[in-house]
């Protein structure tokens, strides 16, 4: 599962300043334009060749639910890059994100250890530091358990130590079980 990868996705596309298009024609054109060949474009939607030409000439115009899907996640994850990188660049530098989630959290601690800590629903404001790692992190291909441990290091520090004003002897912070994670920056 890759809640955190979801989440930022999710932001990022809050941040579009227009909507991706909504005919089919137009996605597969779209896609067209970024991967250049419709054989590249049947390889990232799983399809034939030939269907993706069908596509491209309005031939087909409803395509399975599963295709649909596939159409327009790739159309998503595809559209208005600068965009995203603008306010991805401001979070890592100005704004940081707001991560608020349902979990439970695991610690390390003088007193003992758990990883079966209660579920807690938290709001948290984390600094442009921990934007600019989990940006990182993602972009270096780490999996969602890297990307976990640098929102529960940031927990550690701005919620669970209240930036070293407590809490002093809590050496670990793990993000367990999530039950829903949204990201805003």
């Amino acid at each position: 599962m890759a809640e955190i990868d979801d989440a930022i996705e999710r932001a990022d596309r809050e941040a579009f300043t227009r909507q991706p298009p909504k005919t089919l024609q137009a996605r597969i054109n779209f896609l067209m334009k970024q991967l250049k060949t419709t054989k590249a474009v049947a390889a990232e939607i799983d399809v034939s060749q030939r269907s993706v030409e069908r596509y491209l000439k309005g031939e087909r115009k409803q395509p399975p639910k599963a295709i649909a899907d596939r159409i327009d996640a790739a159309v998503q994850q595809r559209w208005q890059p600068r965009v995203r990188r603008r306010r991805q660049k401001q979070a890592a530098t100005t704004t940081g994100i707001t991560v608020e989630t349902r979990a439970r959290f695991g610690y390390t601690a003088p007193i003992g250890t758990t990883d079966d800590g209660r579920f807690r629903r938290l709001t948290v404001h984390l600094p442009p530091a921990y934007a600019q790692r989990l940006f990182n992190a993602r972009e270096s291909g780490a999996g969602d358990r890297e990307m976990r441990q640098v929102i529960a290091e940031g927990f550690k520090d701005v919620y669970f130590q209240d930036g070293g004003n407590r809490a002093l002897g809590l050496s670990d912070v793990t993000l367990n079980d999530i039950d829903y994670l949204d990201l805003d920056y």
